[in-house]
């Protein structure tokens, strides 16, 4: 087969028409037997789906089916099932009103946890994957702890990582304010 991969970019747009153009550029040159088109695929798993190691090694199956037909792969995931709900608990029984910068640090870690076993879930099946915090993405957010909104997102290590026929595991969840400050965003906003 000859592959055809379109980066995704905003200065070159890729539409249905470009795409049969640039077919009937090259078809005179080569006999082509079939086209597959490869695509950026970004997948978001909530909780339930990754609630424990088991359903962490489905998600981990779903991807490489998605990388065995040679797509570029990228996974939001929130914390475990129930996790995050915990880690709010436990900040309670110290602080009854916990500090909501110091809330943003502890709830986080229900992430960071998730992205970690991915990466390692999707190795174990011989794909390369790299985790990322959202502080590692660079996703940018105001500075409402608890309830913050994506300002931007820095790509350049994620389309760097996926050149690299790397799968990319994110965080969601989770951003850093102008202040290098760790915030979480609001569930809506993953």
């Amino acid at each position: 087969c000859v592959i055809f991969q379109h980066a995704i970019s905003k200065q070159q747009p890729f539409t249905a028409s470009s795409f049969l153009v640039s077919c009937a550029r090259i078809a005179p040159t080569f006999k082509v037997r079939c086209i597959k088109i490869v695509a950026l695929i970004v997948q978001k798993y909530g909780g339930t789906s990754v609630g424990n190691p088991e359903r962490i090694k489905n998600v981990a199956r779903r991807v490489a089916k998605y990388k065995a037909q040679g797509h570029q792969v990228v996974v939001v995931l929130s914390a475990m099932s129930g996790e995050t709900n915990r880690l709010i608990a436990l900040a309670k029984e110290i602080q009854k009103h916990p500090d909501p910068r110091e809330l943003d640090v502890i709830v986080s870690t229900g992430e960071q946890v998730t992205i970690g076993l991915l990466a390692m879930a999707l190795k174990e099946l011989g794909l390369n994957a790299k985790s990322y915090t959202g502080g590692q993405v660079k996703i940018l957010t105001d500075s409402a702890f608890t309830k913050a909104r994506i300002v931007s997102i820095d790509e350049q290590n994620i389309r760097a990582d996926l050149a690299n026929d790397c799968v990319v595991v994110v965080a969601g969840f989770q951003g850093m304010d102008e202040d290098d400050q760790p915030v979480s965003r609001k569930a809506d906003d993953n």
